[in-house]
């Protein structure tokens, strides 16, 4: 890894800036404006590296943010559609610490840009190139197994958690994936071609109707059964979307989207489920 203008060119075509530990940014954004908002996660240094990606020739560059023990089993955490935002950036550290440890990293999909309500996150989520996103995620996997970890899974929630299932059709890099409360298209990614192990978490009032509610869990299920990989889909009850979203400003969120349904026994589940897949298909640190 070097520091040198211009950077590391790698074998897996990434380019390499830097690439310290983060530490918790719980507070991360919280009542800054999207110009703010916008210029911390350009000038977020400590844990950012630049790699290449995207769907164009030559690829795109673009920013991740790395948490955790170097040569671990690495995950890459894939955004909701707000973007890289204090909560998927609290996903990650904790993710970090579960079992003997990981090293997580998360891709900027957005470039920069954080959604401060619904409409502006749903106008991200429509303008995002995802066949070009499944290229970002293709060089964040290589970046970790060129950099110590020997095996890489991905997770990720809402839209995060679709590219996650769409994932482990694509990148056949992928050693293991858990997706939250997200299906792909059909145009994007057929889970019953899926190529690695597939763990999926629905809440049992998601209303997203065809992308996160109990019949896409059950498609998705049946897709997965037919794939003939290990899978699992567990559907909470009494939880609506975005469940595993429990700090302060993410449920002030949730209530504004009148997703009212908490309950702490299920997001514990959850992550212990995670933790166990994981670390049965990616070993521990």
């Amino acid at each position: 890894m070097g520091n040198g203008e211009g950077g590391t060119r790698w074998d897996c075509d990434l380019r390499v800036e830097n690439d310290p530990s983060f530490l918790s940014v719980t507070d991360w954004g919280r009542g800054a404006s999207r110009e703010t908002r916008d210029r911390e996660i350009a000038d977020f240094g400590e844990g950012e590296i630049t790699l290449i990606g995207g769907g164009k020739p030559g690829g795109v560059t673009f920013d991740a943010y790395v948490v955790g023990k170097e040569n671990a089993p690495g995950i890459v955490v894939l955004q909701e559609w707000w973007g890289v935002d204090y909560e998927i950036k609290n996903h990650a550290i904790h993710i970090s610490q579960l079992g003997g440890g990981y090293r997580a990293l998360i891709p900027d999909l957005y470039r920069g840009k954080v959604a401060l309500d619904v409409a502006e996150a749903r106008l991200l989520m429509e303008g995002l190139d995802w066949q070009g996103t499944v290229k970002d995620i293709q060089a964040s996997v290589k970046w970790l197994k060129s950099n110590g970890s020997p095996k890489v899974g991905v997770t990720g929630y809402c839209m995060g958690g679709a590219l996650s299932i769409a994932s482990g059709v694509l990148v056949p890099e992928v050693d293991a994936v858990v997706a939250f409360y997200g299906t792909p298209s059909s145009e994007l990614a057929d889970p019953s071609k899926a190529k690695a192990p597939t763990q999926a978490h629905f809440g049992e009032h998601d209303s997203f109707v065809g992308f996160s509610d109990v019949t896409a869990a059950k498609s998705l299920e049946e897709k997965l059964k037919s794939s003939g990989i290990p899978y699992e889909v567990h559907i909470y009850p009494g939880c609506s979307h975005a469940f595993m979203n429990t700090s302060p400003e993410a449920l002030k969120r949730k209530k504004g989207m009148g997703l009212t349904h908490e309950n702490q026994e299920a997001v514990d589940l959850a992550w212990s489920r995670l933790s166990s897949w994981m670390g049965r298909f990616l070993g521990s640190a």
